[in-house]
């Protein structure tokens, strides 16, 4: 599944929010090639904050990397024009809840089809007959019937097929999904992730999938970075989760109910200054 050719190349990425004494993300590295990387961590461990980045999406914030890399795309350097031809067309981003995603008084539909349309000149019968193909593709049955609901009428997993599916029409190299099933239930999840999985196998794309769910990763990763306050503590195959070192890590996994496991009270994270080492330091 993995590429040596990487998609997207990141060295030692800083942000920091106005007004805020330390930095969200410092000193961050990591490269993406044609695989399902994870980064998991805490809320507020600064994991939504990269793939904003990422797009450059921050504004008013201060970014700063030795390199920011999408292919032959400098992204510290390109102008806010060049931005404008990779966000939604080569770099996409699935957000977490469909519900505050999508627009309420425009139909799902023609939200789909404009993404496309606003990236490839075509007609509006075009841009509907490639929307419905792709809202056939993520399995929405009756997708014709689909196409012309409004968000409210269509159910959490619906919703989030057709984010999906948006950001899959305009065939993208990479694709950020944050939290993409944090608001299905197991089942609905499963099915979406599998649907996500086929696609970009299909395709053979990039996926950074931003998560705290570390049996997600565990099982549809190849990579995973464990994020804490901003950086990263360690860095290893999906698979080899259960052996991780670092003992944020270590205390992540303890604190994980399991069927079948121990009745007594869940670990809690003991957490360590050393973990922090120099983060007030300037970006």
């Amino acid at each position: 599944m993995t590429s040596t050719s990487p998609i997207l190349q990141v060295e030692n990425l800083s942000v920091r929010y106005p007004g805020s004494a330390v930095p969200a993300v410092r000193n961050l590295s990591f490269t993406v090639g044609r695989e399902r990387l994870g980064i998991v961590g805490e809320s507020g461990s600064g994991k939504s904050t990269v793939g904003r980045a990422i797009l450059r999406l921050l504004h008013g914030a201060a970014l700063t990397a030795d390199r920011l890399q999408f292919e032959d795309v400098d992204l510290l350097a390109a102008t806010e024009r060049q931005m404008l031809s990779v966000r939604g067309r080569r770099i996409t981003m699935i957000l977490q809840d469909p519900k505050f995603s999508l627009n309420p008084i425009q139909r799902v539909g023609a939200q789909v089809a404009e993404a496309f349309r606003t990236h490839f000149a075509c007609s509006k019968a075009e841009a509907r007959a490639k929307s419905i193909a792709m809202l056939e593709a993520v399995q929405i049955r009756d997708a014709d019937r689909v196409y012309d609901l409004y968000p409210h009428e269509v159910s959490g997993g619906m919703g989030q097929r057709v984010m999906i599916a948006m950001m899959l029409l305009t065939n993208p190299d990479l694709v950020i999904a944050d939290e993409p099933t944090s608001a299905l239930d197991v089942t609905v999840r499963l099915n979406v992730l599998t649907i996500l999985d086929d696609l970009v196998r299909d395709k053979g794309i990039g996926l950074l999938i931003i998560s705290h769910d570390l049996n997600l990763v565990r099982n549809f990763c190849d990579r995973v970075l464990i994020m804490y306050a901003g950086q990263v503590v360690e860095e290893l195959a999906a698979r080899d989760l259960d052996r991780a070192t670092h003992p944020y890590t270590r205390g992540l996994i303890a604190a994980q109910p399991r069927i079948g496991g121990s009745r007594q009270p869940l670990a809690v994270l003991d957490r360590q200054d050393a973990w922090e080492t120099d983060r007030g330091a300037q970006p």
